[in-house]
């Protein structure tokens, strides 16, 4: 692998030529000028450092020595090591006695900056590595877990314990979204390092949390991760939790529940910036039946209703507060500002629609499901 690149290269002529009054060259492993103070020599085989490089230690040239090398002039050469690997070697153009003392300081110099390069390419490196697992994961269908458990093996990630999806959805007028969820993703590596990240889409950034134990944990992290978006994410954004679940399995699933929940929560109420599997687990479990003749007679009481052309809108209102307050007769009544024996008769109209008794309660819960899969946001 090349540590050496001409930018890097650069980089070292440009910090160390501020501190020292000398020309700076950069050569690559093989010798070869690829950036120096002086733009003309960038390309010449440099004799002092191939010496110095085959030596791998410092070579100085004065001015009697260079009379007997091709193109060499007077200086100090000193090879470059990162992690052991010999990558190049940095010199000093002037009288070795002149510029001697700024050897040392050139070298650790230019060894710090590609030393700081190495790790910033490795961990954007195992970044990428991760966000590409949590991709797949998100994704995977059963036949994929064992090739995904070899992964999370080499990346030491324990699916055994507790996790669950957090899914940050930035609003969809948002400036320059894509930019801001690369942003964002950057900012939680940094504040929550634990937590696996991936951009699933311009507006879309997923987050997958691990617990050591059920419980409490991921309602936590719930707040934790929306405060530390308060302070990092200035764009309108909702957040949401799905199921938590162990298991490569229940990646992908508490993904979709967060989807799911996202999309019911921005229905159910605008309003609210922050959403949860566990508010509406009964509405997001109830969004996958809405095919098949199941459905159909699922959705068959509400069907009845909205075929009424008198008061069809006022019964749908009614039906609607008593499902908000739990079919707690006052509450109703006190919500749609009527008298509680105005209530009954709206409920009383809607069961005979129906063909429901809404003082039991299967048919009440059958109600309420055909109201969910009736819903246009379910």
């Amino acid at each position: 692998m090349n540590l050496l690149s001409t930018e890097l290269a650069r980089d070292i002529v440009s910090r160390t030529m501020r501190i020292i009054p000398y020309n700076v060259n950069v050569m690559d492993a093989h010798g070869s000028i690829v950036a120096s103070g002086n733009p003309a020599r960038i390309g010449e085989l440099h004799a002092g450092a191939m010496l110095a490089l085959a030596k791998q230690l410092t070579v100085e040239i004065d001015e009697a020595s260079a009379r007997n090398m091709h193109g060499a002039q007077p200086g100090i050469n000193l090879p470059l090591t990162v992690n052991g690997q010999l990558c190049g070697a940095v010199g000093l153009s002037g009288a070795p006695d002149d510029v001697r003392q700024f050897g040392e300081l050139v070298r650790l110099t230019a060894e710090m900056i590609l030393e700081q390069a190495q790790l910033t390419g490795e961990l954007q490196r195992d970044s990428r590595y991760r966000e590409a697992f949590v991709l797949k994961l998100i994704n995977a269908e059963p036949a994929e877990h064992a090739d995904l458990a070899a992964w999370a093996r080499r990346l030491g990630v324990q699916f055994e314990r507790m996790h669950n999806v957090f899914l940050l959805q930035l609003d969809d007028e948002a400036i320059d979204s894509e930019t801001e969820i690369q942003r964002l993703q950057m900012r939680m590596r940094t504040r929550l390092p634990a937590t696996l990240t991936a951009a699933a889409g311009p507006h879309e950034l997923v987050l997958l949390d691990f617990y050591d134990a059920p419980g409490p944990g991921h309602e936590r992290q719930l707040q934790t991760l929306a405060a530390i978006l308060r302070e990092e994410c200035e764009q309108p954004h909702t957040l949401t939790m799905g199921i938590a679940l162990s298991g490569i399995g229940g990646v992908a699933v508490s993904y979709q529940s967060a989807r799911t929940a996202a999309r019911l929560g921005r229905a159910r109420h605008p309003r609210r910036h922050r959403h949860s599997y566990y508010d509406q687990a009964l509405p997001v479990l109830l969004s996958g039946l809405g095919a098949g003749w199941q459905a159909e007679q699922l959705r068959l009481p509400i069907a009845k209703l909205q075929a009424q052309d008198k008061n069809k809108e006022l019964l749908q209102r009614t039906l609607e507060a008593w499902f908000a307050h739990d079919g707690h007769p006052a509450a109703t009544a006190e919500a749609l500002h009527i008298h509680r024996n105005t209530l009954d008769y709206r409920l009383r109209r809607i069961g005979d629609i129906t063909g429901l008794d809404l003082t039991k309660l299967e048919d009440r819960f059958l109600l309420y499901i055909s109201a969910l899969l009736s819903s246009k946001n379910n």
